[in-house]
């Protein structure tokens, strides 16, 4: 089972981005999917999670109105698309798979994570 990110990379702070990631070795059209984050010298953190059949969407505080979380169950992907970036959101974005409960930790499977820098 893997879990790949892209989409990471560096934008200025105001600015988009879109990360993807995709889901090989079994599908996780039945399970939850989120995506964190660690900052340098932070934990990680929860960002974003959605339902199994994206019927249900969860946020951070701080990404509230600001990113969307979205899945493609065919194509077992999941997408996190990231608008009016701040520096603060500078940090190792991973995507996550399949909670044992809840949607807000405890994912048994993780990517390896994209780094999305923003710059002021």
């Amino acid at each position: 089972v893997q879990l790949v990110e892209s989409g990471g990379g560096l934008v200025q702070a105001g600015g988009s981005l879109r990360l993807s990631c995709a889901a090989s070795g079994r599908s996780f059209g039945s399970s939850a999917m989120g995506w964190f984050r660690q900052a340098p010298g932070k934990e990680r953190e929860f960002v974003a999670a959605i339902t199994w059949n994206g019927g249900r969407t969860y946020y951070a505080d701080s990404v509230k109105g600001r990113f969307t979380i979205s899945r493609d169950n065919v194509q077992n992907t999941v997408s996190l698309q990231m608008h009016s970036l701040r520096s603060n959101d500078t940090a190792v974005y991973y995507c996550a798979a399949d909670p044992r409960v809840g949607v807000y930790d405890g994912y048994d499977y993780w990517g390896q994570g994209t780094q999305v820098t923003v710059s002021s």
